[in-house]
């Protein structure tokens, strides 16, 4: 059984290994065609062909990470077709190689895609994202969401803070901060502006702060204004936390969503959309699993001569409607504020039963 699950795995790795490039390579093109018009313009500095490659090639971890479980499936569907077709997979048969060892068999080849999806969306694609979004801004000026930038909560022990960030530069630091300090009723007593900001070991660094404080306690109201060189902010706000408000969430590592649910519970703000993105991190790299089972039965099909560009042409409708599916449930979750991990987990739940079903009725029942 080693020699067949040998040559299960290295036409299985072979296939899925090309079908990825070709995806990744198609992705790469449509995205060189999308920075060309960005190609020799700039804020800071001119933005040049070298920048756009590597602003691409940067984003190529990320592409990976969504088209690895399609990539998994239509490699699988073409691996088993063709085994069938040569009637090869019907000596494999014959060797002992049953349904039940069949389907372990993809299992364990499918834990091995998963692990490695988990991977470069936890740990590849965050990192290369950040710094993709770093070396354009290098050259646009900043990273910005909208005209009002992110805006960010935080409760403490005697006052609630509203902080809004503008953008980040490129160094990271950030820009245009604003602070809107409010007692337990809701009543103003302080603002902060500063024009950059820094993060530092126990909170931020405000650099150039005017601040304005509204005395309504005493006998009689009035405002304070104070210029600081710089001012030190404590707070538990990272540098994740601002860069999910200005980016987006479906780059951020498992642990970084985790963390920034639990801040925005901690000040009673929604996280319904963050509470998805997180779960689906979770479930997604599990639809290798999927994937696998559902090109199973694609082996025991009979085939005509030159049948199997259809099947392969199935496997990819498949993958594109699950990928499609995959989003439509977290845009309806969101709206209808439905189970985050129900949200995440009914597509792949939903490609389970279906797969299974085929399995069941093509293999076990004919």
């Amino acid at each position: 059984m080693k020699t067949i699950r040998r040559l299960i795995y290295r036409e299985v790795l072979s296939a899925v290994l090309f079908v990825a490039a070709g995806f990744l390579a198609l992705f790469f093109f449509f995205d060189f065609v999308d920075e060309l018009p960005n190609v020799g313009k700039g804020g800071v500095a001119t933005y040049r062909l070298t920048q756009a490659l590597l602003y691409i090639a940067l984003l190529l971890p990320n592409h990976l990470y969504e088209l690895l479980p399609i990539a998994v499936l239509i490699g699988t569907i073409f691996v088993m077709a063709r085994l069938a077709q040569s009637s090869e997979y019907t000596i494999l048969r014959t060797s002992g190689l049953g349904p039940g060892r069949a389907l372990r068999t993809l299992l364990v080849l499918g834990l091995g895609f998963a692990a490695l999806t988990f991977a470069v969306g936890d740990y590849v694609t965050p990192v290369a994202d950040k710094a993709a979004q770093l070396l354009r801004a290098r050259y646009q000026g900043r990273i910005s969401i909208g005209q009002t930038g992110a805006w960010l909560k935080e409760r403490q022990q005697h006052s609630t803070y509203n902080v809004n960030v503008a953008a980040l530069a490129p160094d990271g630091s950030m820009q245009g901060v604003r602070l809107f300090e409010a007692d337990d009723r809701g009543h103003t007593l302080s603002t902060t502006t500063a024009p950059r900001a820094v993060f530092g070991d126990d909170g931020w660094v405000l650099q150039d702060a005017e601040v304005t404080r509204y005395l309504t306690r005493g006998p009689l109201p009035a405002v304070e204004h104070e210029s600081l060189p710089e001012m030190q902010w404590p707070t538990r706000i990272t540098p994740e936390m601002v860069s999910v408000a200005l980016l987006k969430p479906d780059r951020m590592s498992t642990v970084a969503l985790f963390e920034y649910i639990q801040h925005l519970e901690k000040n009673g703000q929604t996280s319904q959309r963050y509470e998805i993105e997180f779960w689906r991190k979770v479930f997604y790299p599990l639809s290798c699993l999927v994937m696998v089972v559902m090109a199973l039965p694609f082996a025991y099909l009979h085939f005509r001569a030159g049948g199997i560009t259809s099947y392969v042409f199935v496997g990819v409708l498949i993958g594109i409607s699950f990928f499609l599916l995959n989003n439509v449930f977290g845009y309806i979750g969101n709206l209808r504020s439905w189970w985050p991990w129900l949200t995440a987990a009914a597509p792949g739940l939903l490609y389970s039963l279906l797969s299974l079903g085929a399995f069941t009725w093509l293999v076990l029942r004919r």
